[in-house]
């Protein structure tokens, strides 16, 4: 299969010219025979990508007081807790800032806040927080969320995954394509035989087809 993805990949970058920016490249999975109306059947991982991302991952905390300056020494932006009902009746601003980071993270007493308020708008994103607790430098997550990547199938077949961008090399982005994969076939029950199609592509350019093999 790792000889499949790569050839995948390379013809996709071959027929997609470079751009003025950076290209992202991901990976469509389309499932065969799951019943993906049972929530227990839908795929909800994070994989951690053996070649990072291979762009800067935004990652923004509600948080206030020390745990807001530990937040802004790691770099993350911070969302200062008061606002938080604001952003909730602001359906368009709430949207902005939910697509405006890759992910959140929430000091654990304005988790309950931000699910009541901004639930309905980060929940169906896979945005939901990640709580951290006092004694925990949010650097620490933050670190690990850097090379991240999140698999959702919701209750559709099919469904998209960032496996890195073009300034990656072919080695770098198979490897992170395979990790992705993996991953899936173990929550599958019948593996690749639950597989329909998969192709990669590059943000402009067309879609290659991956020939899914039985390994």
């Amino acid at each position: 299969m790792e000889k499949s993805l790569q050839n995948a990949i390379q013809t996709a970058l071959d027929e997609s010219p470079e751009r003025k920016f950076i290209e992202s490249l991901e990976m469509s999975i389309t499932l065969k025979d799951v019943d993906l109306k049972n929530p227990t059947n839908r795929i909800q991982e994070e994989v951690r990508l053996p070649s990072g991302r291979g762009k800067e991952v935004k990652i923004a905390m509600f948080a206030g007081g020390e745990m807001a300056a530990k937040a802004r020494n790691a770099g993350l932006e911070i969302i200062d807790p008061s606002t938080i009902e604001d952003l909730g009746g602001n359906r368009q601003t709430a949207r902005k800032m939910a697509n405006n980071f890759d992910f959140f993270l929430s000091e654990i007493p304005h988790m309950g806040t931000v699910g009541r308020f901004l639930g309905v708008v980060l929940g169906p994103r896979g945005k939901m927080p990640r709580p951290v607790p006092p004694p925990v430098d949010p650097a620490m997550i933050a670190g690990g969320l850097k090379d991240t990547a999140i698999v959702r199938s919701r209750d559709k077949v099919t469904f998209h995954i960032a496996i890195g961008t073009r300034s990656q090399t072919i080695e770098e982005l198979t490897a992170n394509a395979l990790a992705i994969w993996k991953r899936v076939m173990g929550k599958l029950d019948r593996g690749p035989s639950n597989i329909r199609s998969c192709y990669v592509k590059t943000s402009m350019g067309p879609a290659i087809k991956v020939e899914v093999a039985n390994s």
